[in-house]
C-alpha cells in the first residue's frame, strides 16, 4: 500500500487521534511468548503511530499506555511495564527530539515509582519547545477519576468565590481537565477487536469518531493509521445537527 502524504489528507484529516493500545497479551499468547514480550513488541507499534502522525500531518496524538485499573494486574507484570516505561523514556528521547515531538502526560503520575516520575518529567521538560506533534501519554489514567478531580477543583473555586456556580458551563468545565491545553480527539482507535472505551477520555470523546481494528496492538503500523484516517474523511460529522 502506498503511504499518502500530508497534502493528500487535507483538509479532512483529524487534528487529534487518540489510541487505546490493546492486545499485547493476546499477541504474545498466540506466539507462546510471555505477556512481557508482548508489551515489548507493543513499543514498536508506538513508534509506528508517532511516525504515521508526523507523515500525515496530524498534530495531536494521545496514547493510552497504562490505566488506573491496570494497577490490579499481577505485580510482576506491573513491574515489567514500569521497566518498559523507563527504557522507552530514555531510549526514545533522542528520536522524539529529532522528530520535533512534544511530550506531556495525563493521569495520576504520583502513583508511579519515583524514578519513572523523574524520567517522565525530564521528557516533558526536554521536549517542551517542540511543535510538530504533541504526544500525550495517558499513564495511570482513568477518565472517571479525571472528571471527579476536575469537579473537586471547580467546587473549591466556587467555595472560595473565584467562580460563580451559575457561570459553570461545558466549555469552562473542560478548563479543569488535564487535557485543557489540547483539542478533544476527533478520532479514537482501539485495537484487538474489543469495542469499548475502557474509561478513556470520557468527557473528551463526546463527538469523537470511533474505529475498532481487528488487529492486536503489536501488529499496528502507520498503514493501519492511514486506513483509519482515510475512512475518517468519508464520515459526516454532524455534531447533532442535520447534515447539509
Amino acid at each position: 500500500m502506498e503511504v499518502v502524504g500530508k497534502k493528500d489528507l487535507l483538509p479532512s484529516r483529524p487534528e487529534h487521534v487518540a489510541i487505546i493500545m490493546d492486545g499485547n497479551g493476546r499477541w504474545a499468547n498466540r506466539r507462546s511468548m510471555s505477556r512481557m514480550q508482548g508489551h515489548e513488541q507493543g513499543a514498536n507499534a508506538v513508534r509506528e503511530a508517532i511516525k504515521g502522525c508526523r507523515e500525515f500531518g496530524i498534530p495531536y496524538l494521545t496514547l493510552f499506555a497504562f490505566s488506573s485499573e491496570n494497577w490490579a494486574r499481577p505485580t510482576e507484570e506491573v513491574n515489567h511495564l514500569m521497566g518498559l516505561f523507563r527504557f522507552f523514556f530514555k531510549k526514545e528521547l533522542k528520536s522524539l527530539l529529532e522528530a520535533d515531538v512534544k511530550v506531556t502526560f495525563i493521569g495520576d503520575i504520583n502513583r508511579l515509582p519515583k524514578d519513572v516520575q523523574k524520567l517522565a518529567e525530564e521528557l516533558v521538560q526536554k521536549t517542551a519547545d517542540k511543535d510538530k506533534l504533541h504526544l500525550t501519554i495517558a499513564l495511570s489514567y482513568g477518565g472517571r477519576a479525571e472528571i471527579a478531580e476536575a469537579a473537586k477543583r471547580l467546587a473549591e473555586k466556587v467555595k472560595s468565590g473565584d467562580v460563580n456556580a451559575e457561570d459553570i458551563s461545558e466549555e469552562n468545565f473542560g478548563d479543569f481537565l488535564q487535557t485543557s491545553d489540547i483539542p478533544d480527539p476527533d478520532m479514537i482507535i482501539r485495537t484487538s477487536g474489543e469495542k469499548r472505551i475502557s474509561n478513556f477520555l470520557l468527557w473528551q470523546a463526546a463527538y469523537a469518531e470511533f474505529f475498532f481494528l481487528d488487529i492486536l496492538w503489536p501488529d499496528f503500523t502507520k498503514q493501519d493509521l492511514q486506513i483509519a484516517v482515510e475512512e475518517f474523511a468519508t464520515r459526516n460529522r454532524r455534531y447533532g445537527a442535520i447534515s447539509a
